[in-house]
């Protein structure tokens, strides 16, 4: 199965202050191509650690794909590290010069003396025109390898990759057709699901099995590859399958489904309603909810009793029960929960206490800790969690933790 890697290039992109959507573009485009993509990566401006990513990248696919640095300050590298890796020289090419200088012609201006550097080439190396900007794009072909670096201003690395990389990467596939599904998991680390799956996550497999992470989820990825399309389905559905026995519950859901909405359609199947109270999360959980369109078929409503004066007012939380236990505790969420449940008159009662942080822990109580009670018209039960992290994220993983819970329940 060919396969691709992505090499995105710029200090921009490791300070935060550009957000590189050309992955995201590319890793579909090339899916579409019948090439999936294994492996990315993101490095500053520095020929040493571009040459790296080259090294790292024509070990791990068949095809690599470049963007930034091609642009004409001294800080655009690209050029000078694919030579240094190729072990060629730049060499200057007349004709590229002329189209360079025709660009700025045609809009009134002078080719400044800096741009004179986007006429070199590594030797062996070929131009990729560029009809919307200055930066020709380069392609090579190394030791059975497809190199081909492109600008990484969007409309012209997108545009570039229309005119002359699309049909040559389908034909490159040789008429393989790639299909894909991922798995939406919560409830295992990355590393346990790993565990779990053994061998199914070594490289070179077709069906293809790899993993990311974020805030708790683990998306799980199959991607496979065949002759015919038909055939490449069959072989994800099959592998879909197995890992679903191996896995069970920590499935929630399927190709980019939040938990959400997983849980919203499971309440709206049974025709039941939830409300929630929230302390900690200060309305996430709600939001996160109410994301979902149609979400008011079953969500009645929430509160944010963030004091405990509101938690006793709305919530008829016991006042002498947060005196003695604190507000958070196992027995004033079991309690918020109830509260929620019976003045709102629904099926379910979520509630959430706990300690955002990054002040108010004690030894006892350590930042992070947080209780979640779910309470229906048959009990109520309440987990312990402690999420040791940025206050943002604290948060988000315990409205998760929240929602995973009364998915388990449903």
């Amino acid at each position: 199965m060919k396969s691709a890697a992505l090499i995105s290039i710029g200090n921009e992109l490791l300070s935060g202050e550009t957000v590189d959507t050309n992955v995201s573009y590319l890793c579909r485009h090339l899916l579409l191509c019948g090439i999936p993509t294994v492996n990315i990566f993101t490095v500053p401006d520095e020929i040493s650690s571009i040459v790296d990513a080259f090294e790292q990248a024509t070990r791990r696919a068949d095809v690599v794909l470049v963007t930034g640095g091609l642009g004409p300050t001294g800080d655009d590298v690209t050029r000078e590290a694919l030579a240094a890796f190729l072990k060629v020289e730049l060499r200057f090419c007349e004709d590229l010069q002329e189209q360079i200088a025709g660009f700025f012609a045609r809009r009134g201006f002078e080719m400044a003396p800096s741009n004179r550097i986007q006429a070199f080439l590594p030797a062996g190396a070929r131009a990729l025109q560029n009809s919307q900007g200055t930066a020709p794009g380069i392609a090579v072909d190394w030791q059975g390898r497809f190199i081909a670096c492109m600008p990484g201003v969007p409309a012209e690395m997108k545009q570039m990759f229309s005119d002359h990389l699309n049909d040559y990467l389908k034909q490159l596939a040789g008429g393989q057709s790639v299909a894909a599904r991922k798995l939406m998991c919560y409830g295992a680390g990355e590393s346990t699901i790993a565990s779990m799956l053994g061998e199914r996550m070594e490289r070179g497999r077709n069906p293809l099995v790899n993993s990311t992470a974020q805030a708790g989820l683990v998306t799980i990825h199959i991607v496979a590859a065949a002759a015919e399309q038909a055939s490449a389905e069959q072989m994800v559905e099959h592998e879909r399958a197995e890992l679903c026995q191996i896995l069970g519950n920590i499935i929630y859901g399927y190709d980019g489904q939040t938990m959400a909405e997983v849980v919203g359609a499971a309440l709206a199947d049974r025709g039941k309603t939830l409300a929630i109270a929230e302390s900690c999360t200060g309305g996430l959980l709600g939001q996160l909810i109410t994301d979902v369109p149609g979400s008011s078929r079953y969500f009645k409503c929430g509160w944010i009793t963030y004091s405990n004066e509101a938690k006793s007012r709305d919530l008829d939380v016991d006042s002498g029960l947060l005196e003695q236990c604190g507000a958070v505790s196992e027995e004033v969420a079991q309690a918020m929960a109830l509260g929620a449940r019976k003045k709102a008159g629904a099926d379910y009662g979520i509630a959430i206490t706990g300690i955002a942080g990054p002040d108010g822990g004690t030894e006892a109580k350590p930042v992070g800790l947080v209780y979640i009670a779910l309470n229906t018209i048959n009990g109520s039960r309440c987990e312990r969690f402690v999420f040791p992290f940025t206050r943002p994220i604290m948060r988000l993983r315990t409205a998760l933790a929240a929602l995973n819970m009364l998915r388990l329940e449903l």
